[in-house]
This record gives structure tokens, C-alpha cells and sequence, in this order.
């Protein structure tokens, strides 16, 4: 059951990366930068790798476009475990306002070093994430969000990486 809800994560995140990159050309005329500090349990269903996680991302909200699917941007990012692993990303992100909560899925690709900690199986990795927050003032958010990390076999072996995260977010 586990396995089915991650791939349909990861098809509607990749779902969200076509789709911006064929969006309108329509800027959302916001503030201009979201950053994202985070931090969480890295891998926390796998009891021999997990390890504590801190990550900042930036969202620059010029670049946000209006599609069909929502209103979707590019994110930028990385997160260090406490055995020194390492992920650097980038990606799409889309918005979705809910009442008080907003939902933010996200696909990312990026580069991913196992230091001393879970060997993933690749150099090249895939984030899924799906991220719930609710605005603390007019410019700051508290959320939590759950992510999956996976090569898709490009490497040998595949085990990926389940982590939760707390996020505080803020826009300059």
C-alpha cells in the first residue's frame, strides 16, 4: 500500500514539473522570496538509517506561474542528515490554498552524497514531498511535510529514504 501511494506521489509531482514547464508566461506579482528552513527525522521507517535533518530552500516568487494545475514555481535547496549526508536539489513546487492550510507538492531532482549515513544507491535521486502549512502572520508559515527520496533504478540497488520535517517559512 506504502509503495503505491509514493509512485502515485511521484507521478503527480512529475505531473507538476511538465506542467510548469509548459505554463502560461503569467507572473504572480507577490513578494519576492520564500525561504524554508526545516528540519525533521531523515529516513524514520528505517530503523538502522535514520538520522536527524536540517534544510533550507529558497522559492523565488517572480518566477511563479499560473497553470491549470495551480499556481506552480521553482524551488532550490538542500538538506545535511547528522551523519553528514547530503541532498542538493532542484525542482517545482505548486500551491494550493485549502481554507486556513495550504498544500505544497514537490518534485525535485537532484545530487545526493550518503557521507556516513544511508547508502541510496545513486548519485542522482528524486524527491517527492507533500507539504501542509498555515500562515502565521501576513508573511510567515509553519508547516509540516513528508517526502521520499528514490534513484528509480538508475542504480543497482533502490531502498529510498521516507523523512518528515517541520518548516518554518518566511517571505522577504
Amino acid at each position: 500500500m506504502i509503495k503505491k501511494i509514493i509512485i502515485l506521489i511521484t507521478f503527480l509531482c512529475n505531473v507538476l514539473f511538465i506542467t510548469y514547464l509548459f505554463a502560461e508566461e503569467k507572473i504572480v506579482n507577490e513578494k519576492n522570496t520564500e525561504i524554508n528552513v526545516y528540519s525533521g527525522m531523515f529516513d524514520f521507517s528505517d530503523d538502522g538509517a535514520k538520522s536527524t535533518l536540517f534544510g533550507f530552500q529558497h522559492q523565488n516568487e517572480e518566477l511563479k506561474r499560473n497553470s491549470f494545475l495551480g499556481t506552480l514555481s521553482p524551488i532550490t535547496g538542500g538538506m545535511l542528515t547528522a551523519d553528514n549526508a547530503v541532498y542538493l536539489y532542484t525542482g517545482v513546487q505548486a500551491d494550493y490554498d485549502i481554507g486556513l492550510l495550504k498544500l505544497t507538492p514537490s518534485f525535485t531532482p537532484g545530487i545526493y552524497n550518503q557521507g556516513n549515513g544511508k547508502d541510496l544507491g545513486h548519485i542522482i535521486e528524486f524527491k517527492s514531498e507533500i507539504r501542509l502549512s498555515m500562515d502565521l502572520s501576513k508573511n510567515s508559515m509553519f508547516g509540516m511535510s513528508y517526502n521520499h527520496i528514490s534513484n528509480a533504478s538508475l542504480g543497482s540497488k533502490n531502498p529510498g529514504a521516507n523523512s518528515y520535517m517541520f518548516n518554518f517559512l518566511k517571505k522577504f
